[in-house]
């Protein structure tokens, strides 16, 4: 199915919240639904073991609550919960004032067996437990792009949006970082399952 033909059946099945009936939702060809949760989809993957790094069971994320993944990401079932939960409620609410609905998250990064930032003898990145995605940017409806590198520190709607996006996923994610947090990550939110006594960490 063609994204055009899918996003035109999203609206037309959209319930009084905004959010799409997934149970009227129909997998693309090839695809399946991910993780015990119809808003997910996408493709099984094969158990990743390498060393410290890896996914007992990885699934590759396409499409989650209606909103298409520029590129497969490879996460573990907690990941694409909470990324399809976040999607659904917060960061659609965070683009409300724009009068549109997100469509497509940009991805720049998902498993990688790496260190932080991938800094030698630092410690082991999320990304390498499958608990962590990175977003660039996220695609409207009305065809506007929010690029954290480009909109993040601008004034306007666009700017207050891309910021309302980061303090969105505050809490639902255990990790927050954008361009505030350090030099690395000046073009993307990198966002991850991670839990800490003290509450979510956001920069």
């Amino acid at each position: 199915m063609r994204f055009s033909h899918l996003a035109l059946l999203l609206l037309a099945t959209c319930g009084r919240s905004g959010a799409p009936d997934l149970a009227a939702y129909p997998a693309e060809e090839g695809l399946t639904r991910l993780c015990n949760n119809p808003a997910i989809l996408g493709e099984t993957v094969a158990p990743i073991s390498n060393g410290a790094c890896g996914i007992e069971a990885p699934v590759a994320v396409r499409y989650v609550s209606g909103v298409r993944l520029s590129t497969p990401a490879t996460l573990n079932c907690r990941t694409a919960n909470t990324l399809a939960d976040w999607v659904a409620n917060d960061a659609q609410n965070a683009v409300k004032k724009l009068h549109s609905r997100i469509t497509g998250l940009r991805v720049l990064a998902s498993y990688a067996c790496r260190t932080r930032n991938s800094r030698p003898g630092a410690r082991l990145s999320e990304h390498a437990l499958g608990n962590a995605i990175d977003i660039g940017a996220f695609t409207l409806a009305n065809g506007v792009v929010l690029s954290v590198e480009e909109d993040f520190r601008k004034p306007g709607k666009e700017g207050k949006a891309i910021r309302a996006l980061h303090e969105s996923a505050c809490g639902p994610f255990g990790t927050v970082l954008g361009p505030d947090s350090d030099r690395y990550h000046y073009n993307h939110f990198h966002l991850d399952t991670a839990e800490y006594r003290s509450g979510a960490y956001c920069r």
